[in-house]
């Protein structure tokens, strides 16, 4: 058993909560069970700079709570504990960085690997509303208070990382990243999903509109109407201020016009504004009509595939104002993900995010006979 079984995203962790989730509707508990006794043979990781939603302890917490079966309890009450001991490891040591001035690292906050993963695992679970409250109060800090990198100001959530996560001499002085997976959309869109459950911390509809602000400042138009963002940005492009976007990247659940724009729309649902709302949900439905932003599309995954882009509409087409053409897009997300399904053999590994368990998963959440429910898809900040 290797640390790759406990990763919710690539692992068999990924393929346990498929399961689980399935055996809800049909039953078929014993292959969820055989599954996660291969998965909890061996230790989970909870180690701080390893262990987060999508690896480790936390990952495994998340599956078994989604499982939600009594024969989990147990393991799933002990994990609860560790991840309960992450979660402060984390806090003390994101305080102590923001106590000396310093940006974070892509680490610390993300959807993937950082706090914000974290609680969104919090949120779902809800035996610890006060540590869930912790997070909130650091996001909140982490969106409305800058930091000075080489004498200039910049956002709270500017990273000191290069866009893969580490430190290079190529961004010497970090990033911006706008993503869901990575970037800032994942602290506004579980700030938003927070607020929406009754969760509030001071300052908490301060920082919404910022974000809103944020992120309907920084899209701009294309060539085939709507908008986009961009993925990254350096601290130069930074300071320069939002330019007109050529080339759109894929619309993808992880970096793309999607996730963004979902985290705007849930933003702006949470702080009353009508502007982001229409600005997120006119961005997400000009992507599907873009032929060059549909046609970068090149596999089916959950990450940066047409499964994510499909979940991103369904969730979003569940908020949308009255009259808009998000609800009508889903059965046709849904007919071009079978299409590319029936043209391209599905990937044989395992995983949420980037194996075939999330496509799988995907095409029973969105089935117009056999839905199941999407709230496992929490741990993408879609509900």
């Amino acid at each position: 058993m290797t640390a790759h079984a406990h990763h919710l995203g690539t692992g068999l962790a990924g393929t346990l909560l498929r399961r689980a989730v399935l055996a809800h509707s049909d039953s078929a508990w014993e292959a969820a069970h055989r599954i996660a006794r291969d998965v909890s043979a061996h230790p989970a990781t909870a180690h701080l700079n390893d262990a987060s939603l999508y690896r480790g302890a936390p990952a495994l917490a998340y599956t078994l709570h989604i499982a939600g079966h009594p024969a989990y309890r147990p393991a799933l009450e002990t994990l609860d504990e560790t991840v309960a001991g992450l979660v402060r490891t984390k806090l003390t040591a994101a305080r102590e960085r923001m106590a000396a001035g310093q940006p974070p690292r892509m680490r610390e906050y993300d959807l993937i690997s950082g706090l914000t993963g974290l609680g969104a695992y919090l949120l779902h679970r809800r035996t610890r509303p006060e540590l869930l409250e912790y997070v909130l109060r650091y996001i909140v800090r982490l969106l409305l208070q800058p930091v000075t990198v080489d004498g200039r100001t910049l956002p709270g959530w500017w990273t000191s990382d290069s866009p893969n996560g580490q430190r290079e001499r190529a961004w010497p002085y970090g990033h911006g990243n706008f993503g869901l997976a990575h970037g800032v959309a994942g602290p506004v869109a579980l700030l938003a999903l927070c607020g929406r459950a009754g969760f509030r911390v001071p300052r908490q509809q301060q920082a919404l509109v910022y974000a809103c602000r944020l992120l309907e400042q920084w899209s701009s138009s294309v060539p085939a109407g709507g908008a986009a963002w961009p993925e990254t940005v350096t601290a130069d492009r930074w300071h320069q201020g939002p330019s007109s976007s050529k080339n759109p990247g894929r619309p993808s659940w992880c970096y793309g016009t999607p996730g963004i724009a979902r985290a705007l729309q849930l933003a702006a649902l949470a702080c009353d504004r009508p502007s982001g709302r229409r600005h997120a949900e006119h961005a997400l439905a000009a992507c599907l009509t873009d032929p060059a932003q549909l046609g970068s599309l090149n596999d089916a995954t959950v990450c940066h595939g047409w499964a994510g882009l499909a979940l991103v509409v369904d969730a979003a087409a569940a908020d949308a104002a009255a009259g808009s053409p998000l609800p009508g897009q889903v059965p046709f997300l849904r007919d071009l993900l079978a299409a590319h399904l029936d043209q391209h053999p599905m990937t044989d590994t395992a995983g949420l995010l980037t194996g075939s368990d999330g496509i799988l998963l995907t095409l029973h959440t969105l089935s117009p006979t056999r839905r199941v429910s999407p709230t496992w898809t929490t741990c993408l900040l879609l509900n």
